[in-house]
Parts: structure tokens; C-alpha cells; sequence
């Protein structure tokens, strides 16, 4: 097949990237490499996907609407795996016009591309931050979600709906996958696990927001990815049971589905620290303080629906995964930590 998957130089694009090529398929990178952070992170991973032969990397902004255009005509794809977006909950707060012209108006332009150039199912990265102000735990893709805590959050929300209108007008097979706190070599570097480890490493002291107390459904990029392909290959179908009495929010008449993809293991920040403390064999100097504005205390997924739809079944441990990303930092760092001691 040959399949477009946007944000390809991002952390999870990447790592999809490279599960596509490695079992033959053709793979159509899009990205944009803005420096939202250290664009020479970005550069490195788009030098390993341009070693595959089946690789094109394009570097084109989701809001070019002719560039778009011309790019789904031109490749006439089969399948989109969307996953470029403006990410951070909290710069949304800073600056929320990136995210609705990278989140809303790009998206729309995926949307549009598939729509005109008979492409076969379109997977698109959500967040768990929809659920913003729910707090029963597990969190369900059959709760409503209506109550973002931050911009992020409401643009994917956004859409979801968004992509429903395409399911049900267009017939467009569409699932939305809602992340939940994924990390894992190659992470980017405004996400906890790389300023903790940064932060520890060089003897600075680490943020600690809601003073610690925090639970996160921490989970591994590998068992990501696996969840992102086997729903690409598991092209939504409409529900034929669905009732617009009582309308489950998770799928739809149309071919539409929404999926939670998790670790179902929540995990104690202290606990997630007390981790890269034993990785790294040094210490961290924690600086606690209150919780953030637009974050949540809590997040934990119920991902039973993908287990079934497609067999999901994530399997690393945080000890497993941050041990993972830790040899890869020190790595790719080039990080000695006995001189750093």
C-alpha cells in the first residue's frame, strides 16, 4: 500500500513510519519541521526514514491547502495515517492561534484530500485530553467528552466531530485514536520523562506540578504504534446497532470509530521518577508545585474496545520503557554518567 503519514519526523509519526516500512509498505512522510522544539531532533529521525528506499519525506504545512491538494493527487493514497498537530496543552494556553490553524484547518485539509481521492480509511491521532473535566476513572470512549480544560483538548475534540461529518456525508471510513501519555526513545523534548532525565543528569532541579500527585496511563511508543497499524488495517464500519435514542459517543451509523490507547496501568509520578532515579543512579532535586492551569490530576484508559476490535494489547513496563529511553538519551547524547556524576 501506499499510505501518507503526517507528522513523520515527529516522535510517534516516526516510530509508525518505521513499522510501515519495515514490513514493505510504501510510506509518504509529511512534515512541516517547525521548531516548536529542537528541530535537529526532528532532522535526525527524518534522516533514518530516508535510508528506506520506500521512504519519500515532503516538507509541506497541513494549512497550504494547494500544496495539499496537490499532494493527494499526485500520490493517490490508500490509506492516511494523520498524526501532525500543534502538541502541548500548555503553549495552547500561550499561543492558541497555532492550534487552530495546524489542528482545525489542517485537519480539514486531510479531510478533504481523503474525501476527493478515494482513500480507503483515514486513523487520526486524538488526545485523552478531551476528557478534561471527567474524573470517573476509567476514562471511557462511551462518556461524553464536552468539557476541555485547555484549547489542545477542544481541537481534538474538534476533530473527532470533525471527521464524523466526512464519515456520515462521504462514506470516509475514519477512526480516532485518543493517546494517552505515550513516551519512548526519540520523545520530544518538552514531555516529562526527557526534562526529568536532562534535568537530573546535568543537577538541575525537575518541576514537579500537583506537588506529586499526579496518576498517568504512562505508555510505551511500541505499544502505540502496534495499536496505531492494527487499526489502520481495521478500517471503521458503521455500527448497525447504534441508537440515536441513546447515542453512544464512540461510534456512530457511519463508518466511524473512536478508540482509547493506553497502558490500563496508571502509575504514580513518584513512582515514574522513583524509575529514572534507579536508570540513572543519581537523585533528583524536586521542586514541587501547585497544579498547572488546562492539566488533569488523573488519567487512566479503558482501551477494552481496541483490545477486542483489533487484539491491543500493550506490554511494556515503565520499568522496561524508561530504561529504554534512558539508553537511548545517553546514546544519543553521547551522555557519560560518571563524568556527569
Amino acid at each position: 500500500m501506499k499510505i501518507l503519514v503526517t507528522g513523520a519526523a515527529g516522535f510517534i509519526g516516526f516510530h509508525t513510519s518505521v513499522k510501515l516500512l519495515e514490513r514493505g509498505e510504501e510510506v509518504v512522510g509529511l512534515d512541516n519541521f517547525n521548531d516548536y522544539y529542537d528541530v535537529t531532533l526532528k532532522n535526525s529521525r527524518a534522516a533514518i526514514l530516508d535510508a528506506y528506499e520506500n521512504f519519500k519525506m515532503v516538507r509541506i504545512d497541513l494549512q497550504d491547502r494547494e500544496k495539499m491538494e496537490q499532494l493527494f493527487a499526485d500520490e493517490s493514497f490508500e490509506k492516511v495515517v494523520h498524526l501532525a498537530a500543534q502538541a502541548g496543552v500548555r503553549y495552547s494556553i500561550e499561543n492558541p492561534h497555532s492550534y487552530i490553524e495546524s489542528n482545525i484547518v489542517g485537519t480539514l485539509h486531510i479531510l478533504e484530500g481523503c474525501r476527493h481521492n478515494e482513500v480507503q480509511h483515514l486513523v487520526y491521532a486524538s488526545s485523552s485530553s478531551v476528557y478534561g473535566a471527567n474524573t470517573t476513572m476509567p476514562f471511557s470512549i462511551h462518556q461524553n467528552v464536552d468539557h476541555p480544560l485547555a484549547l489542545y483538548g477542544a481541537t481534538k475534540k474538534a476533530n473527532e466531530l470533525m471527521a464524523h461529518t466526512y464519515s456520515n456525508l462521504y462514506g470516509l471510513p475514519t477512526t480516532g485514536l485518543r493517546f494517552f501519555t505515550v513516551y519512548g526513545p526519540y520523545g520530544r523534548p518538552d514531555m516529562a520523562l526527557f526534562m526529568f532525565t536532562r534535568n537530573i543528569i546535568e543537577g538541575k532541579p525537575i518541576d514537579v506540578f500537583n506537588y506529586g500527585n499526579h496518576r498517568r496511563d504512562f505508555t510505551y511508543v511500541d505499544d502505540i504504534v502496534e495499536g496505531v497499524v492494527r487499526t489502520m488495517d481495521h478500517t471503521a464500519l458503521p455500527n448497525e446497532e447504534w441508537d440515536s435514542a441513546t447515542p453512544d459517543p464512540g461510534t456512530s451509523r457511519a463508518p466511524y470509530r473512536i478508540y482509547n490507547i493506553g497502558n490500563q496501568q496508571p502509575v504514580e509520578l513518584m513512582r515514574y521518577i522513583e524509575v529514572i532515579e534507579e536508570c540513572l543512579g543519581k537523585k533528583a532535586e524536586k521542586n514541587l508545585l501547585p497544579l498547572q492551569d488546562g492539566d488533569v490530576p488523573d488519567t487512566y484508559a479503558d482501551a477494552e474496545d481496541l483490545k477486542r476490535d483489533v487484539g491491543y494489547k500493550p506490554d511494556t513496563s515503565i520499568e522496561v520503557g524508561i530504561k529504554n529511553f534512558i539508553d537511548w538519551y545517553l546514546d544519543y547524547y553521547n551522555v557519560d554518567l560518571k563524568q556527569s556524576a
